[in-house]
């Protein structure tokens, strides 16, 4: 199957169907973000941003939300 033919099957999905697509697409592409955040976070790829967000909260250049 290509992208072509996939696109083509999703204009094709009748109005409830399409729906329930996009529920569970919604779902899949949630997930597969978690995964990806929780490698960089494993891997230390989010450690500076952590750093700095902590340095700006020190000097008073953030806030609590």
């Amino acid at each position: 199957m290509t992208l072509k033919d996939l696109e083509e099957a999703v204009e094709r999905l009748p109005p409830e169907k399409l729906a329930e697509f996009r529920a569970w697409f919604e779902e899949f592409d949630a997930a597969l973000f978690d995964a990806k955040i929780a490698r960089d976070s494993g891997e230390g790829k989010l450690d500076k941003l952590g750093e700095q967000a902590i340095r700006d909260f020190r000097q008073g250049r953030a806030k609590e939300i």
